[in-house]
């Protein structure tokens, strides 16, 4: 994957921009969101595009095309659109921007990104550029986090549901759990072998997931490491929507059974086919192999 640590060529005065809008994302609230920010870079002299994507590769075919003309990409919408989107601007070398309007926005919650149109668009206009790492988890690319086991069973559920999300990110994990029998995992970190009866392994570089869940607070998203948490089979099945609840402060940790690792290349297996998600979707099933790319990714934020 080509890196290029050479400055943008455009400065924070004469940033052209690409929005890549996923008008599914956060229940068809993508364009709405996007109009006025888009409004006030017109205002202020900044050519601004905006391509709507209408298919699942339609983000990161739409995103390398504006990388290549020197535009700052702005994903518009959810973790999902981020993904893709951020994926095609690390290849491309080009400078990647978030305004989030999607169910889950864990890594606009980590970057510290404001919801309001005007301090965004004053953000996107003359916001400093930094570099963050990515997890490359079976060829794809993703800023936010890489799990397997009862977290993503619900996602996928979450993903198949029709009811407004903040339904669903209540409802589906119980349905879940119901169903749900703890697997044993091997977890492999650098090496150093790790065989754990869990409900769920996460791997980190964000740490912020689901709707509003601190769920890694150790992660960051620059500092060159993975951030591994395994909430262990000791969590009795009663206790794990209070786990999750204790998540939305980051106080999950204290809890027994909680074990946390890190590392730069993770291997993850388990004793039964588990899905792998990324950052909202199913990316695959275990086994995973779960590296990280140090300083991939150009972002405009705080």
């Amino acid at each position: 994957m080509p890196l290029d640590d050479r400055p943008a060529e455009h400065s924070a005065g004469r940033r052209s921009f690409t929005a890549i809008v996923n008008p599914v994302a956060g229940g068809g609230r993508g364009a709405a969101v996007w109009a006025p920010i888009a409004q006030l870079l017109r205002e202020a002299g900044a050519p601004v595009r905006t391509e709507t994507t209408r298919s699942a590769d339609d983000g990161g075919k739409l995103a390398s095309a504006a990388a290549a003309r020197g535009d700052v990409v702005v994903a518009v919408g959810g973790d999902g659109v981020a993904r893709d989107v951020a994926d095609a601007v690390a290849r491309s070398s080009g400078t990647f921007a978030l305004v989030p309007a999607g169910r889950g926005n864990g890594l606009a919650a980590k970057l510290g990104l404001p919801r309001e149109a005007a301090a965004l668009a004053d953000l996107l206009l003359g916001g400093g550029e930094r570099r963050i790492d990515l997890l490359e988890v079976g060829g794809r690319l993703a800023p936010g986090n890489a799990y397997a086991g009862l977290d993503a069973v619900a996602n996928l559920m979450m993903n198949d549901s029709r009811i407004p999300a903040g339904i669903a990110y209540r409802v589906a994990p119980v349905l879940a759990v119901v169903r749900w029998k703890p697997a044993r995992f091997e977890i492999d970190v650098d090496g150093e072998r790790h065989s754990l009866a869990a409900h769920l392994v996460v791997m980190a570089n964000s740490g912020r997931y689901g709707h509003g869940l601190d769920i890694v607070p150790d992660a960051v998203l620059d500092d060159g490491l993975v951030h591994v948490l395994v909430a262990g089979a000791e969590i009795p099945k009663r206790r794990i929507a209070r786990f999750m609840k204790l998540a939305e402060a980051g106080l999950h940790v204290r809890e027994p059974g909680v074990r946390r690792f890190s590392g730069r290349r993770i291997v993850v297996s388990a004793d039964r086919p588990l899905p792998l998600c990324a950052d909202g979707d199913q990316v695959g099933e275990l086994p995973a192999d779960v590296t990280l790319r140090p300083r991939a990714l150009r972002v405009i934020g705080p």
